[in-house]
């Protein structure tokens, strides 16, 4: 690790991927609290992409082994891979793969767009490789700025540029061997959904469905800031974009439903947590109102999830979603009680309700009739 971290997380130098489990487990506290706090400065030494990648290697293994029906119930056999791709702009792109066992044919391939401050590292491992065993191609990538891609860590100059990129990456999935004549599905969760559904949107005819949880697709009239504030917001966005203006807010308990759950979020060591940047709360808002003005656009087959007491992303605009959108074929689950992480943060028997839902959807448009 390089001497910024070393020295403000107190970890040896000498900490690499191959870091035993005991090593990780040991030092793991001293970084969780230190990345939580509201320690100054702490956010920039994870603001670029190596640190998160040295930080990443070291909690590999601990990840996985903590007490989570996604990684306790995972399921045994599934091939897995991780490479970089470099962009158009230059940018070294996270990128991995969830494939079925030797010798399971693959029904399809499924390409996930993760949400904001996420990657698809840690919780999203668990519920690909659930996907996985149930004979499907899970591809995934770390967008820009997120996880282990390149990028200032939570910066988004462009949501436009995030989902160009998601398309130029899963293009490039879809060309492998393993994907010949199968059918591709996008899934997006919450403002991975809003990428999702600006790729389907940019290439409409390219996808054979369509999987939403919990989107980021409007913004509720309650939460939307007044005219003064959003033009203020508008100008101040180009002099300081980088800037992160707005007070951290300690979201888990919308995010999480079950208080176990939420408190092993914390060894999701690359996650951006936070103030948001100014041109990223901008750009948030922007791709909500574009998509919002293009929903009688979106045509495809179409799945959308929600916890129908999520805070977060409001259930009411999935709705909304569900509502005007052309599809012929188009299905919406509520679920009562569940707030915005339906798929890492319910119970485990809802955790793999929401799943299971997912995977049959899938197999009704998959399986030879």
């Amino acid at each position: 690790m390089d001497r910024a971290l070393t020295s403000r997380f107190n970890i040896p130098s000498t900490l690499s991927p191959r870091t035993s489990l005991a090593t990780a487990r040991r030092f793991a506290p001293a970084i969780v609290s230190a990345k939580r706090s509201r320690i100054e400065g702490v956010s920039e030494e994870l603001d670029q992409a190596p640190a998160r990648r040295r930080v990443r290697s070291a909690f590999a293994d601990l990840q996985l082994q903590i007490d989570h029906c996604l990684f306790k119930k995972a399921p045994i056999g599934i091939r897995t891979e991780e490479w970089y791709e470099r962009n158009s702009k230059g940018e070294e792109i996270f990128c991995k793969c969830w494939l079925p066992e030797v010798g399971v044919k693959i029904k399809a391939a499924v390409c996930f767009c993760h949400g904001y401050g996420s990657t698809c590292t840690f919780f999203f491992d668990g519920i690909a490789k659930q996907i996985a065993a149930s004979g499907y191609g899970v591809y995934a990538i770390d967008h820009p700025g997120f996880g282990l891609s390149d990028g200032l860590h939570g910066h988004i100059p462009s949501f436009d540029d995030l989902a160009d990129n998601a398309i130029e990456q899963f293009t490039k999935m879809k060309g492998r061997p393993e994907l010949r004549n199968v059918p591709r599905f996008l899934f997006g969760q919450s403002m991975g959904g809003a990428i999702a559904l600006k790729v389907h949107l940019k290439e409409p005819q390219a996808w054979d469905g369509l999987i939403l949880v919990a989107p980021m697709c409007k913004i509720s009239e309650d939460v939307k800031p007044p005219k003064l504030v959003l033009n203020a917001l508008i100008l101040m966005s180009t002099l300081f974009p980088k800037a992160k203006l707005f007070p951290k807010k300690d979201m888990s308990e919308l995010f999480f439903r079950d208080p176990s759950k939420r408190k092993l979020s914390d060894y999701d060591v690359i996650c951006y947590d936070d103030q948001t940047r100014l041109k990223t709360a901008v750009e948030l808002l922007n791709a909500t109102r574009d998509i919002e003005m293009q929903v009688d656009k979106v045509s495809l087959p179409l799945l959308i999830l929600h916890g129908a007491a999520d805070r977060v992303t409001d259930p009411n605009v999935s709705k909304f979603l569900h509502e005007q959108a052309i599809s012929e074929d188009k299905t919406l689950k509520l679920y009562p009680g569940g707030y915005h992480c339906i798929l890492e943060g319910d119970t485990d028997e809802n955790i793999f309700t929401v799943l299971n839902d997912i995977v049959a959807w899938l197999d009704a448009r998959t399986t030879p009739k």
